[in-house]
């Protein structure tokens, strides 16, 4: 069953008086559970097609379902609540909270949905512990490794088991031993948890990882391949 469908997708930029044409007509349906990698070159637009899918960014045509919710239909406020509740999401740049610990951090999105303290503080210590930094739990992002606050920022996307988790170069700035752990952590939870997992990525080994590779260049998918 699809969890995503794209269809006819189209999204123009303005640099200055150029422009740039980022998407140029995208049809892409992905079932739940499927563990995929949209790849190509910086400038391919499979950033922009990632913040589409979660709502981050608005097409200029097409159409976008994610878990049967049709986002030209719905109003801010519930996009907004689709994001909360269904969507996790893991940047590039880390985006943890400075000033909150590795579990408050981890917490966060779980206080917004209003789950009450005791909750959230079991869950998020679990899934701490399920992604390798049990007894780090006090730690600032600042007292982190660049892998450790990718894994805080990999606990905070799925702690709320959300259906589909976004994924933007997250290996990116990690050296090669960190990130194939931390791949290789996100692949057994997408076995364990069946939760759908889609990446932006110019990185061979994410590609390597993925059971489903989908190549975009310039705006457009030019081969779409199950391993």
């Amino acid at each position: 069953m699809a969890i995503v469908e794209i269809k006819d997708i189209k999204k123009t930029y303005w640099q200055g008086k150029v422009k740039v044409d980022a998407l140029c007509g995208i049809d892409l349906s992905i079932d739940k559970g499927e563990f995929v990698a949209l790849a190509g070159p910086s400038g391919s637009g499979k950033t922009t097609l990632l913040n589409i899918i979660g709502g981050l960014d608005v097409a200029d045509q097409g159409n976008v379902i994610v878990d049967k919710n049709k986002f030209d239909t719905m109003k801010q406020a519930a996009l907004a609540s689709l994001r909360l509740h269904k969507i996790g999401f893991v940047f590039q740049a880390y985006n943890l909270i400075p000033v909150l610990s590795a579990i408050e951090n981890v917490e966060y999105v779980m206080l917004l949905q209003g789950i009450p303290k005791i909750e959230r503080h079991k869950r998020a210590k679990i899934i701490l512990d399920d992604v390798g930094l049990e007894g780090k739990y006090d730690r600032r992002p600042a007292e982190l490794s660049g892998g450790q606050q990718q894994r805080v920022a990999v606990a905070r996307a799925i702690v709320s088991d959300p259906a589909i988790v976004l994924a933007d170069e997250p290996t990116a700035n990690l050296d090669s031993k960190t990130g194939e752990g931390l791949l290789l952590m996100m692949k057994q939870m997408n076995k364990d948890k069946k939760v759908t997992f889609i990446f932006s990525t110019h990185d061979h080994m994410v590609m390597e990882y993925a059971r489903r590779l989908v190549t975009i260049k310039d705006g457009l998918i030019v081969n779409d391949e199950t391993k």
